[in-house]
């Protein structure tokens, strides 16, 4: 089975529904809306990874149908991050998610955004992978090697991260510039020496493939993904981004009420068996809750953006706090 085919998750759970357990979740917005607001959202976009359980429950949950009642929901899927983001910055998009790196080369890149939210990554749930049978043992080993990435993506930062704790530079190794799915392909060929890369890539390669970790995000600080939101389309519509959160979590509490549909809704989405599709929500925290930024999460995000500028990855210095949406 490929990787990520295209299935469709609409309707593939509706009858394990039943009403003594899997009732379709409803949701409180927590303020009254009027008519004249929903109504002028003809059309919402979201641009979503297959990473992201959350919005795949929303989106077979119906839950922005429920929360935009006069709106066609259109549903984008992205291969990661910047691609995902170039889209939002030129109106293709309203929202989507990402990890915690794109945001911060599309602002480099002056390219308009807002932070919406925020979820806790899981630490496994990004690596550094190396061939088992390889000869890098150790940080220091990635010297002279080729290491795929996608750039601007969360595993580009898990890189920087990397390199600057064994003391080597970007100058010390050779980054192969690769979207997921051509990375893989490259390191199973033995192509490349190792592999940046993200769930559920990680999870697939680890069971799949003749695989080892040679760093992982326990080694740092907490990091975190992004709801980024465009800002011409939170302008006109104030009160979408907080419709946004409330929908996400409540498929964030279903999902821990429903773990086996669940389970079932990622596997059916991705492509992926349900042995690898477990081993990747094993690693996923529960619950896994959407909030608002904080003064720490812009500080954490605001670090990465200022090593960046260091190792001269951006052209120039950004502050994140200036892209930063908060509730009115």
């Amino acid at each position: 089975m490929k990787l990520f085919a295209k299935v469709s998750v609409i309707g593939l759970v509706i009858t394990a529904f039943t009403l003594s357990g899997c009732q379709k979740p409803e949701q409180t917005t927590g303020k009254t809306t009027s008519s004249t607001e929903n109504q002028s959202i003809k059309t919402l976009s979201i641009g979503f990874q297959k990473s992201s359980l959350n919005l795949l429950v929303v989106k077979q949950q119906k839950l922005f149908e429920q929360a935009f009642p006069n709106a066609k929901i259109e549903w984008r899927e992205f291969p990661a991050g910047p691609q995902m983001l170039e889209a939002l910055s030129v109106g293709a998009v309203d929202f989507g998610y990402v990890g915690n790196t794109p945001p911060i080369f599309a602002q480099a890149a002056t390219k308009p955004l807002s932070y919406v939210a925020y979820e806790v990554v899981a630490p496994t749930g990004q690596a550094v992978l190396t061939h088992v049978d390889g000869k890098i043992n150790s940080l220091q080993d990635l010297k002279g090697k080729r290491v795929a990435v996608q750039k601007g993506s969360s595993a580009h930062e898990l890189l920087a991260k990397t390199l600057q704790k064994t003391g080597l530079t970007w100058q010390d190794i050779q980054p192969i510039w690769l979207p997921p799915a051509d990375a893989r392909a490259a390191f199973d060929k033995q192509a490349v020496d190792a592999w940046a890369i993200w769930e559920p890539y990680l999870g697939t390669a680890e069971i799949q493939g003749h695989t080892k970790v040679l760093v992982d995000g326990t080694a740092f600080p907490t990091t975190y993904s992004f709801y980024i939101g465009n800002p011409d389309f939170i302008q006109k519509h104030p009160d979408s981004a907080q419709k946004l959160i409330n929908s996400v979590n409540v498929a964030d509490q279903w999902i821990v009420q429903h773990q086996d549909q669940a389970l079932q809704i990622y596997a059916q989405s991705t492509g992926l068996s349900i042995p690898v599709a477990q081993r990747v929500l094993d690693k996923r925290p529960k619950p896994s809750p959407v909030h608002t930024l904080t003064t720490e999460v812009v500080e954490s995000q605001q670090q990465i953006a200022d090593l960046f500028k260091q190792e001269q990855l951006i052209p120039a210095q950004i502050d994140i706090q200036h892209s930063v949406w908060s509730a009115q």
